[in-house]
């Protein structure tokens, strides 16, 4: 994804979102695996975090266990703001 993407993403709402997915190893149940996910996301709906853990739990063996999401809003709307007017001095 450019850079361009991500600044419009971030200006649609989109914010940092990353999800600690502590799941069971497949062979082995009774241990436990971290896989750490990070993508552009929808606060507070997920919609790309529950795609993934959809194709998760329809696609892959390791059963999960549990999710934490954490995300951080790196821009918001009260940042930006329309400039009107621009004057050049020579």
């Amino acid at each position: 994804m450019s850079t361009d993407e991500q600044f419009r993403k971030m200006l649609g709402g989109y914010s940092l979102t990353t999800a600690e997915i502590l799941y069971h190893l497949p062979d082995h149940r009774s241990l436990l695996q971290i896989y750490i996910w990070q993508e552009y996301d929808l606060f507070p709906e997920f919609p790309n975090l529950w795609k993934f853990l959809k194709f998760w739990h329809t696609r892959l063996d390791g059963p999960l266990h549990s999710v934490r999401v954490a995300h951080e809003q790196l821009i918001t709307r009260r940042e930006i703001r329309v400039i009107e007017k621009e004057f050049h001095i020579h």
